[in-house]
Parts: C-alpha cells; sequence; structure tokens
C-alpha cells in the first residue's frame, strides 16, 4: 500500500502500485465495464483487452515514467474490492508532458475513486512533468471535468468526437520520491 483515501461516501480505500500479478484482476474489471466506459477510457467499445494492450498495461510500468495505481476499498470481511486504477505515462518525446487516465468501475463511479486516483497519481508523477496531453471522448463531461480542476487547460476538437486537452500542472510534484519507483 503506498496510501489511504476516504471517497466521498466516507468509504475507506486503499492505494497501490499496480503489479504484474494484478493482470487478471485488470483483464475481469475491464470485462465488467459497461461500453460505455469502455468507450470513454479506450476510445473503443471493445468488449476485451488485447494482449498486446494488456502487457501495456502491466508490463510496461516502470514507476517511474509509466506510474499505475490500484484503488481498492474493503468489503466487510476485510477483503480488497477493486473499484479503479489510473496511470500517468511520460511521453518520451516530450519529457515535461505526460497522459494520464483513469478507468473506474461503473458502480463506483461518482463517488470520489477518480479524484483519489489523479491526486495520488500527481504527488508520484515523473519527475519534470508540468503538462497533462490527453485525448477524451467529447461527451466524457466526467473526465473534462476533471481535468479542468487540476490547473489551466486548452481544449482542442479533433476531426473525431474527440478533445485533445493540455492541462498546465506547473510545480513539481508534492512526493520528492516521484522520479523513483514506488515501493
Amino acid at each position: 500500500m503506498i496510501a489511504e483515501a476516504r471517497l466521498r461516501d466516507g468509504t475507506h480505500a486503499l492505494i497501490w502500485e499496480l503489479l504484474p500479478s494484478d493482470r487478471e484482476a485488470l483483464r475481469t474489471g475491464y470485462e465488467q465495464l459497461s461500453e460505455e466506459t469502455r468507450y470513454h477510457r479506450f476510445l473503443t467499445g471493445v468488449p476485451h483487452l488485447t494482449p498486446a494492450l494488456l502487457d501495456h498495461l502491466v508490463d510496461e510500468v516502470d514507476g517511474v515514467n509509466h506510474v499505475a495505481l490500484a484503488l481498492v476499498v474493503l468489503d466487510e470481511e476485510g477483503v480488497g474490492v477493486p473499484a479503479g486504477v489510473g496511470r500517468i505515462i511520460r511521453y518520451p518525446h516530450q519529457p515535461d508532458a505526460a497522459d494520464l487516465a483513469v478507468t473506474v468501475l461503473d458502480e463506483w463511479q461518482g463517488r470520489g475513486v477518480a479524484t483519489a486516483l489523479i491526486d495520488e497519481l500527481l504527488r508520484r508523477r515523473p519527475a519534470g512533468v508540468t503538462r497533462i496531453i490527453t485525448t477524451v471522448a467529447a461527451d466524457n463531461e466526467a473526465s473534462l471535468a476533471m481535468l479542468r480542476r487540476l490547473g489551466p487547460t486548452t481544449e482542442t476538437p479533433g476531426e473525431t468526437p474527440r478533445v485533445e486537452v493540455v492541462v498546465e500542472l506547473g510545480g513539481a510534484p508534492a512526493v520528492d520520491e516521484a522520479s523513483a519507483p514506488l515501493p
């Protein structure tokens, strides 16, 4: 565990680094998402993660340039139930910029899971990252609103129903270990 969070409804949550052992849980969680949620996160409604995408989402996490975190809530027996996953990935060609993405299981949406994940991701963002550059479905108002809360934004509509969003974060991450691998 790297952090604890309290969701809007008071639910206690734990946040930790996504591990290779989480591969099956990630695959299963993706398949539980509604088509709309899959589209909003991956800009496709494909019902299953491809092996190549699953490799990218799990195996390429290095805790330095690609930070991925899972948020779980504890059920009545104290067992962790996955609620969401988020990641921040530095662009190799733009070392001051990174992509930011969060996926929240449908039953946990609107309860502060994305906010908790983004707060922790920004604390642990790669050293030197001062901008988020990401593409969002134009009808994904929740994600657009979340990005606008992070800092000054520039939104550029694309040729498809997508928007490229640039968020100026400024400043250094709040956690000194942001450029070191997570424990």
